[in-house]
């Protein structure tokens, strides 16, 4: 499967998240959609970005704004991460990559010397017809969550 690119209808795709739902693209049609990858639950900077989309909530809803989540975590772990940090939007667990290869945020790391392929932090804003409006990759967390938000204000 090709990646996505800008400008063009994101491909329909289907995934186990959190709540005990599948989240399937084609459902969120008429509704702006973020989608952000995060490396890992429980991690300062995983947990700070849940965080500033969690605060700002609100004025993505009026928007008619849906968050999601993304990371290779499981189900539980989510459930855990969600609701220790009382996050209203839900976390997809995508174990085999499947998400994470059709964004192609699949990235060579280093940590502490060690090479391993990793999540790089990334966001996406879809529009309400399903046509990739925005991305921003390599993400730093401060600030990233507002700008995420102009952008879903300039639609």
């Amino acid at each position: 499967m090709p990646s996505v690119e800008l400008n063009k209808p994101v491909p329909d795709f289907e995934a186990p998240a959190t709540g005990d739902q599948i989240i399937r693209l084609d459902d969120l049609k008429g509704r702006n959609v973020v989608i952000y990858f995060y490396p890992k639950d429980n991690t300062p900077g995983c947990t700070t970005e849940g965080q500033d989309f969690r605060d700002r909530m609100q004025a993505f809803e009026e928007l008619d704004t849906e968050i999601i989540g993304v990371s290779r975590d499981g189900l539980k772990a989510h459930e855990n991460f969600r609701k220790k940090h009382e996050f209203p939007f839900h976390l997809i667990s995508d174990k085999d990559e499947t998400l994470c290869k059709l964004f192609d945020v699949i990235k060579l790391k280093k940590l502490y010397g060690k090479e391993y392929m990793g999540i790089d932090r990334s966001t996406f804003l879809i529009d309400k017809e399903g046509v990739l409006k925005a991305e921003w990759r390599g993400v730093k967390v401060k600030g990233h969550a507002d700008e995420v938000l102009e952008a879903v204000k300039a639609l």
